[in-house]
């Protein structure tokens, strides 16, 4: 079976198990595999995954921990997801969490990490000419998990980072708009200019922008447009 986690390795830790399970219902819920409202089967989904019920149940509870998820004694439980405004205010909250991070980075950034963010945005240049959705998805995830690293921060970086895999379509399918691919290397391009000169105030303020400019971007397209996964469909099959 396509989604048996357990072929992904064996596992020997019921912790690990339960992990597995979690991050797999987690991605199948924020990815809209499981609608909203949709009622998850502890039965089904163990036999959809490959494992018993009980490292499900232990999932679906850390899931409504999460507030993905709400689960209804003697009834079940049913998909929560992430609603418009949960968007909108995680876009918010990165606005400013971004800014915070990369004023953090340039205090800490050596001339080894200067190079290997400037090797990110050639690459992602290239990408960009050839319209590569995937690639340019991964360098985007890999400039600003490289920030977060050298914020030197564990609490930006473990937030910042849960902020991603929730926005994951909406971050995928702005960027599959051809003028929003091209807008967003040239902002990453100036945070990067701005950590060169030292200058952490002034790489704050284009950290900010830069997820700003993407709300814009959001609130241009509308949230039901931006969150339509055949917009990447159709993107991935023009090419």
């Amino acid at each position: 079976m396509e989604n048996n986690i357990m072929l992904q390795g064996e596992v020997t830790d019921k912790y690990s198990l339960r992990g597995r399970v979690f991050n797999a219902l987690r991605e199948n819920i924020l990815s809209a595999k499981y609608s909203q409202n949709e009622e998850l089967k502890e039965t089904a989904v163990a036999a959809e995954l490959g494992v018993s019920r009980t490292p499900v149940r232990e999932a679906l509870r850390q899931l409504e921990l999460e507030g993905l998820v709400k689960i209804i004694p003697n009834k079940g439980a049913y998909v929560i997801g992430i609603t418009d405004k949960d968007i909108e205010d995680i876009y918010l909250m990165r606005s400013l969490l971004e800014g915070l991070c990369a004023r953090f980075a340039t205090n800490n950034i050596t001339q080894e990490q200067i190079e290997q963010l400037e090797e990110i945005t050639y690459l992602t240049d290239f990408h960009v000419k050839k319209g590569n959705l995937e690639q340019l998805y991964e360098l985007d995830n890999r400039f600003h998990g490289l920030l977060y690293e050298i914020s030197g921060s564990r609490m930006l970086a473990h937030v910042l980072s849960d902020f991603h895999h929730y926005v994951e379509r909406v971050r995928k399918v702005s960027l599959a708009q051809k003028v929003r691919s091209q807008e967003f290397n040239e902002e990453h391009k100036a945070i990067l200019q701005a950590m060169r000169e030292h200058d952490a105030a002034k790489a704050e303020k284009l950290a900010n922008m830069h997820i700003v400019n993407t709300i814009h971007n959001i609130n241009r397209n509308g949230l039901e447009i931006i969150k339509d996964s055949t917009v990447i469909e159709n993107d991935n099959t023009s090419k």
